[in-house]
């Protein structure tokens, strides 16, 4: 079932196109166009069909995606340092969870609360000791730049944060505080 005719209007001057851009990727004439959203020329299905793909695919090509909200500023660690250099690491970058690496791979992520469990935990030893990839989890979901931000919100939540790749390289984060970007820019 389609939408109704009216939302075509409001479709094509929330995308800001004009009448004329709409009319020339539907293969119909801008004169159409202008009497469908006056509502005096009702288009055969086909048309409105294809308008509403058109202005679908518009949509969902301007949506918001992850590589938009995400912070490319990827502080990391790699799985053999030590727990005294993630923390000044988080420390100095304000940070709450870093992720961690062996090599070139991604192998778990470090958070505040693997941090403060250890040191509550194990008094007797020394953080310059014990290496990241000791008390590390495992690796939080990995999106690629082009999901749509909206479908990562819940997953942000249930995990903390969702690690951004391009082209299977790690390239952001989107913890919960950069989801509030979704509300801003949409």
């Amino acid at each position: 079932m389609l939408p109704r005719l009216d939302y075509i209007k409001q479709a094509r001057l929330k995308l800001g196109v004009t009448q004329k851009k709409l009319a020339i990727l539907c293969g119909i004439s801008t004169s159409m166009v202008n009497q469908i959203e006056s509502g005096r020329c009702k288009p055969s299905y086909d048309t409105a069909k294809r308008i509403f793909e058109i202005l679908l695919s518009m949509e969902t090509n301007a949506s918001i995606k992850a590589g938009d909200i995400c912070n490319k500023n990827l502080i990391i660690i790699q799985s053999e340092e030590s727990l005294s250099a993630a923390i000044i690491k988080m420390r100095d970058n304000n940070i709450s969870q870093m992720p961690v690496f062996s090599g070139g791979k991604l192998v778990g992520i470090l958070t505040e609360d693997d941090l403060a469990k250890i040191m509550i935990e194990n008094n007797d030893k020394d953080i310059h000791t014990v290496n990241v990839g000791t008390v590390m989890e495992p690796p939080p979901p990995l999106v690629d730049e082009s999901t749509p931000a909206k479908a990562l919100v819940s997953l942000v939540r249930f995990a903390k944060c969702v690690l951004v790749s391009e082209k299977g390289n790690v390239v952001g984060i989107i913890t919960l505080t950069d989801t509030l970007k979704i509300v801003a820019l949409s």
